[in-house]
């Protein structure tokens, strides 16, 4: 029998529309073996490496007169080829053409006809470097049945792993009957969610947002005590279109290590973390970014981020997956003081993790070992199953491994996050620690917000006053 998607994953297909595609990316940057790397080559390890992934070779296929959530079939027509594509920037391109790029093919919606992923490798980037941008629909990405693209092509093995003899043969895909026939026999175990199917109409958008809060479960409750009040207006709030800006910035994770060590002085050493410090960072960019508009700002101005954040310990890179929690943190943009923004951020997130308030999500997050792209994933359904009156803008933190990933002979030099819109969000973080650094990807509507790309030299601005702040004191 069909694996059907649960109300959750396919409520990310209904409520997907021409300004929300429902799916998350990341652009890698790899720096080519002696004997380069080309598309052939890419080819050849998603074919081998999806092996382990049969769901990167199913497709959804609906039910007739929709009386059920839709099921995963094998796409007997599968052509990797069609899934990964080749593109180039002229030589030598600058990081500011590849986000252009991104920013151009990420929002352009997936095939629903066939299995929801796309890869594409650029080539031409200064250095000899070239890029692998990948796409994958929220629907799939799961964490149980399906991790991230970006997670089966790259590991920590230079040449990878040994090629799996692939003996995948499509199963027929099942007549409208069969469908309807399984339909029935899952309505006789589960009769309350086939009414709920016939009698709201699964296409109405309110009530499948209604059942993305309860599928999500206590998720959604906790975090509706979490946050009870509204968020605070903010331009990052604003009415979206379909085209966007995408803005990668690159800093050291030695600079966070620095400003949390210096705090071992202190009464506050065991209380402030690196992703304090990185929320810290952020806050003072939101304050930078909001001057350079003239936008007021006072001392009670803040920005409130909802933050699934990954909890392991840091000399433990294999339990990455281990641990998600969502936590609502009010960023205090009006704050002057950078140390005074980290003290305030650590107590926030301090009281919400000790007090019982943020949201285990181990059901999402049960497999060890996730790449950083899988744990974005999750992170973004996390936020799309919850209302944005709640929040502002979505920060997904995941901790990547501090060693080399490959891709076949390629080393990754970089990663950077892909986090998808919702209505009403202008932008979206994601930021990854790999390797000794610490890559954030802006993803933002194009119009809402043509000054992104100050929002991200903010970033790095604020991170130099914060180990300023820490040298002198202040």
């Amino acid at each position: 029998m069909s694996d059907r998607l649960t109300s959750l994953d396919a409520s990310f297909l209904y409520l997907e529309d021409a300004t929300t595609p429902m799916h998350v990316g990341s652009v890698m940057v790899f720096d080519p073996p002696d004997d380069g790397f080309d598309y052939e080559r890419l080819v050849l390890l998603i074919s081998q490496r999806i092996a382990f992934v049969p769901r990167y070779r199913q497709r959804i296929r609906q039910i007739p007169g929709r009386l059920a959530n839709p099921v995963w079939v094998d796409d007997e027509n599968f052509d990797v080829a069609y899934h990964v594509r080749r593109s180039a920037l002229p030589r030598p391109g600058s990081d500011e053409q590849l986000e252009e790029f991104v920013a151009r093919i990420q929002p352009r919606p997936l095939d629903r006809s066939r299995p929801l992923w796309e890869v594409y490798l650029v080539e031409g980037l200064e250095g000899g470097r070239f890029a692998i941008v990948t796409k994958s629909h929220q629907a799939l990405v799961d964490g149980v049945n399906a991790v991230d693209i970006a997670h089966v092509i790259v590991d920590g093995d230079k040449g990878g792993e040994a090629p799996v003899t692939d003996t995948w043969r499509p199963t027929p895909e099942p007549s409208d009957i069969e469908l309807l026939t399984g339909a029935l026999v899952d309505a006789v175990r589960r009769p309350s969610e086939v009414v709920e199917n016939v009698r709201g109409g699964i296409v109405d958008i309110k009530a499948t947002g209604a059942r993305a809060l309860t599928a999500a479960g206590a998720v959604a409750s906790t975090i509706a005590r979490t946050a009870a009040r509204p968020a605070p207006t903010s331009p990052l709030n604003a009415t979206i279109g379909n085209a966007r800006r995408y803005v990668m910035i690159g800093t050291d994770l030695e600079d966070y290590r620095t400003v949390r060590s210096r705090l071992a002085r202190g009464s506050y050493a065991d209380d402030v973390t690196i992703n304090d410090v990185v929320l810290a960072t952020i806050s003072g960019a939101f304050r930078s970014w909001l001057l350079t508009r003239g936008e007021a700002v006072h001392s009670g101005t803040v920005v409130r981020a909802m933050v699934p954040v990954s909890v392991y310990d840091e000399d433990d890179t294999k339990r990455l997956g281990s641990r998600l929690h969502a936590c609502f943190v009010d960023l205090p943009a009006g704050e002057p003081g950078p140390s005074m923004r980290l003290h305030q951020i650590a107590f926030s997130m301090r009281q919400q993790m000790e007090g019982g308030q943020a949201v285990g999500a181990e059901s999402l997050a049960g497999i060890a070992g996730f790449a950083p792209p899988t744990l974005h994933s999750l992170g973004a359904r996390l936020g799309s199953a919850v209302s944005r009156r709640l929040f502002n803008v979505v920060i997904t933190n995941v901790p990547g491994p501090q060693h080399p990933l490959y891709a076949d002979d390629a080393r990754m030099l970089s990663s950077y996050p892909v986090m998808p819109l919702a209505k009403g969000q202008a932008l979206s973080i994601g930021l990854t620690s790999y390797d000794g650094g610490v890559y954030y990807g802006l993803n933002a509507d194009r119009d809402a917000m043509p000054d992104v790309d100050v929002l991200g030299q903010s970033i790095v601005d604020s991170l130099r006053e914060l180990l300023e702040s820490q040298r002198t004191g202040r």
